[in-house]
This record gives structure tokens, C-alpha cells and sequence, in this order.
């Protein structure tokens, strides 16, 4: 069974309180990120990573605060869920090879980039891991659109943070519903 890891949004702006957009409580799953990161580093586990790159006069703007602008420290994903040369998508097929790929996004949902779909093509996987920021948007974004694959799509419960806890419970049912499955962490990497 072919893994990939799905790492949505893990970025300084929303991970500490000194962010931008700080998603509050999101700096106490960076410990679950972390041992993510190395689990999948260490068994050869490919990550695509999610991640906003604004512009400063982003349309996103006028819902949001300004945050995640490209090429701030705010934009830069948390050293935790890193690994030693990430690559940037570009072309699906040279990226496949990468530890990490980081497909960048100007809107809530990953799959506003077009390069992701044929990504997950090229990539054919059986099972996506998912875990980051914020729960009831970019994460049920992207948890949503990875059931479409009609991969296995798990959650991690313990490593995702969410603004509105009623929002969260709606994207839970709706996620099950849909055949996601919740875990955890160490059921993860044990």
C-alpha cells in the first residue's frame, strides 16, 4: 500500500502566537507534526505539503488578515514539518521523486492549484495521512477533495487545530460519511 503523507498549511503565520493569523492552541500540535515529519522521513514517505503564498494585495485579504505573504518569514512552513530540500511544484513529473513537495495556493482549497490533481495522478497513492491548519477549512478542503481520488483518507486528530469547534464536528460527519477515517498520531507511527 503506496503512503503519502498530506501536510496542509503548517506555516509560522498560523502555527505561533506571533503569526499573523495564529490559529489558537495550533502551537500545541507542532510536537504531533514533528513526530510525523520524522516518521515519514525515516520509512521513505513522500509529503506533499500544502501552503498559502499571498501577494500583498491578495483578494483573500478582505476576509482574512493579511498573512502567509510569499517570500515572508510568516509564508515559511514550521521547521518541524520540513524536510532537507523540499521543492517547490512546478512540473508533477519532475516532482515525484522528492522527499517533500510543497504545492503553493492563493485560496483555501489546495486544489485551486492545477498541478495538484495531475500530482496525485502521477502519484497514484492508496492511503493519505492528513494533518495541519485549520480544521474546518483548508484541511476539509483538502481532506474532501483526497477522498475524490478513492484513496484511503485518514485524519489526524491530534495533529490538526480548529477555529470553530461546531464547524469541526460538521467536518468530521461529513468526512466519515464520506468513508475518511479519524486516527491519531501514534496509531500513525507505531
Amino acid at each position: 500500500m503506496k503512503t503519502v503523507f498530506f501536510d496542509v498549511d503548517t506555516q509560522l503565520d498560523f502555527l505561533y502566537p506571533a503569526g499573523a493569523l495564529f490559529v489558537p492552541g495550533a502551537d500545541g500540535i507542532v510536537k504531533s507534526l514533528a513526530e510525523l515529519t520524522r516518521f515519514a522521513a525515516s520509512n521513505g514517505i513522500q509529503i506533499v505539503s500544502t501552503a498559502d503564498a499571498h501577494t500583498e494585495d491578495d483578494p483573500e485579504f478582505k476576509m482574512w488578515k493579511p498573512h502567509c505573504v510569499a517570500g515572508t518569514t510568516g509564508q515559511q512552513k514550521a521547521a518541524a514539518t520540513l524536510l532537507s530540500k523540499p521543492i517547490i511544484l512546478q512540473n508533477p513529473r519532475e516532482a515525484l521523486e522528492a522527499p517533500q513537495i510543497v504545492v503553493e495556493k492563493q485560496k483555501l482549497d489546495c486544489f485551486s492549484n492545477p498541478k495538484l490533481r495531475p500530482l496525485l495522478e502521477l502519484l497514484n497513492a492508496d492511503r493519505y495521512v492528513v494533518y495541519g491548519v485549520v480544521t474546518e477549512l483548508c484541511v476539509r478542503c483538502a481532506s474532501l477533495g483526497l477522498l475524490e481520488t478513492g484513496a484511503r483518507v485518514e485524519l489526524v486528530s491530534d495533529a490538526i487545530k480548529r477555529l470553530n469547534p461546531t464547524e469541526e464536528q460538521k467536518f468530521f460527519a461529513e468526512f466519515q460519511s464520506r468513508g475518511g477515517q479519524l486516527t491519531i498520531a501514534a496509531q500513525v507511527t507505531g
